[in-house]
């Protein structure tokens, strides 16, 4: 941009602001005519000053440089138009997932910041407040997401997991015919214990401090469907039919099965879920059963891909398959452990060091040592059950389908291990009970999100994880650049690498 004098006919100069622009010279603004060198060098005067008023720029003169320095000039003047540079690559994407799936209806941006950064960056609410100002330019300060995690838990937790629902039954076609049931533990970095956090079996070894119980429902293809929170010293079996029962009210849904793990399989839970008409699939607890059904079991020949049916008394089935790569496995655990145990006893002998330490045990005083051998009988009677597995059911389906429906609980394990892993739900840095449940709220939206995204890149085929897709995304930068003239303000999302272009797709997918 730059003042140019014309030459007229009549003898005289105009004076005028000329921008160039793809090539082409483009009169801005006309500032006056001179008839003499004095006026016109007082109108380029005024011209520049035009320039700097109302542009906020210095003028270039293109007549005085050569193209290098043209091009130079351009430059520069581009980049001291630059307002912002944001690392938002990520955060571009997982907006339109969280919309996709309609969280957005809840109808407030700090659920969106919140779940964002924890998919982008999972850290404390302080480290998260700063990081969506660093990052994406968004300033939520921390009593603000205090507020709303209060907010969450008491007004919008239900709106969440109803959302969560209604897109699953979408994604799958309008119906759930699986719901596959476990449960995990939270733990926090705290001794103190309340209503809600306690000390129990912990499942990440954390024996000392308190934790809670995570009971989650997820259905085919790992989507979740609801949640529910326990004392941390709640027995686990305990905490299936409640959960169930109540997903079932909330959303006036029966027509499932049931599947969960052997650990489940208490005569209790049996008994509710066929009281209360639930269909299911359990894993069989057949080290336990009775004397009749054992030793059928044990007759049963160890061939690989056969299905052993039998009738119990309550009328359930009883499905037992023979692996040999299970039996290997099973071999190989045990020779490890009785080795382990050989070398901890050889002199024969147990000392007070090697006593568990766990619970009461701490307070035994040995004034003598115990002696101990490893019973070469129970190891044998241990290896007639190596490759042999249980199913437990109430339905109709053929063996085939037990066994493979129930070996789909391996999705909650992954839930349990990306929201553990990946989104680091726990340790729980939170001491009320309204932002524990808030924090499990949020992590819980957030796997969600994960899930979604994975779908999408599925259905694309771009043969990426949902982790490479959001590191690979978190490099890619918007420039936004300043247009004093027009008054307003235009971005440009950055790809520039090959890594940043292989996403491409995923971009125009989701209209980005």
């Amino acid at each position: 941009m730059f003042v140019r004098k014309k030459k007229n006919r009549s003898g005289t100069t105009s004076v005028v602001v000329v921008d160039k622009h793809g090539g082409q010279f483009k009169e801005l603004h006309t500032v006056g005519i001179g008839h003499d060198e004095s006026e016109v060098e007082q109108l380029c005067s005024k011209g520049r000053l035009w320039i700097n008023r109302h542009l906020g720029i210095k003028e270039i003169d293109f007549e005085g440089y050569d193209q290098k320095d043209l091009e130079r000039k351009n430059a520069e003047s581009v980049l001291d138009n630059i307002d912002g540079i944001l690392l938002n690559g990520a955060k571009l994407i997982l907006d339109k997932v969280f919309d996709s799936v309609g969280f957005d209806r809840v109808g407030d941006d700090v659920l969106r910041h919140l779940v964002i950064s924890r998919l982008c960056e999972p850290m404390s609410k302080m480290a998260t407040a700063d990081y969506l100002k660093t990052h994406f330019d968004e300033d939520v300060n921390l009593s603000k997401i205090y507020r709303y995690m209060d907010k969450l838990c008491n007004t919008q937790q239900e709106i969440v997991q109803r959302i969560s629902v209604e897109h699953t039954f979408s994604v799958l076609g309008g119906r759930v015919e699986m719901l596959f049931y476990d449960v995990t533990s939270l733990y926090f970095e705290s001794f103190r214990e309340d209503y809600l956090r306690s000390p129990g079996f912990s499942k990440d070894g954390k024996t000392s401090e308190t934790q809670i119980i995570l009971g989650l429902l997820v259905c085919e293809n790992g989507y979740p469907l609801s949640y529910s929170i326990f004392n941390g010293a709640q027995y686990e079996s305990y905490t299936m039919i409640p959960v169930i029962d109540d997903f079932k009210q909330r959303f006036g849904l029966d027509d499932f099965i049931v599947v969960a793990d052997s650990g489940f399989m208490i005569k209790r839970n049996i008994g509710l879920l066929r009281s209360g008409g639930y269909q299911f699939i359990v894993g069989g607890r057949i080290k336990k059963a009775a004397k009749d059904v054992e030793q059928w079991i044990k007759s049963i020949p160890h061939e690989d891909g056969q299905y052993h049916e039998k009738e119990l008394e309550n009328g359930d089935r009883l499905i037992v398959t023979y692996s040999s790569k299970r039996a290997a496995k099973d071999a190989y655990n045990r020779n490890k452990g009785v080795e382990r145990l050989r070398k901890a006893y050889a002199s024969g002998k147990i000392t007070k060091d090697k006593i568990n330490k766990r619970g009461y045990s701490k307070f035994l005083k040995l004034d003598n040592d115990v002696n101990v051998s490893i019973s070469e009988d129970k190891i044998k009677e241990d290896e007639v059950w190596d490759g042999l597995k249980g199913y437990v059911t109430n339905t109709t389906l053929p063996p085939s389908v037990v066994v493979a429906q129930y070996q789909g609980l391996w999705v909650v394990e992954k839930a349990f291990r990306i929201s553990k892993g990946t989104l680091e739900t726990r340790p729980i840095f939170h001491f009320t009970e309204k932002r524990i449940e808030a924090h499990v709220c949020l992590c819980f939206v957030a796997y969600k999100i994960y899930k979604e995204l994975e779908r999408i890149i599925n259905i694309l085929g771009m043969g990426m994880s949902v982790d490479t897709v959001i590191k690979i995304a978190k490099t890619i930068t918007t420039i936004r650049l300043k247009l004093p003239l027009n008054d307003e303000m235009i971005t440009r999302t950055m790809m520039l690498t090959p890594e940043h272009r292989s996403l491409k797709p995923l971009f125009d997918y989701l209209g980005v």
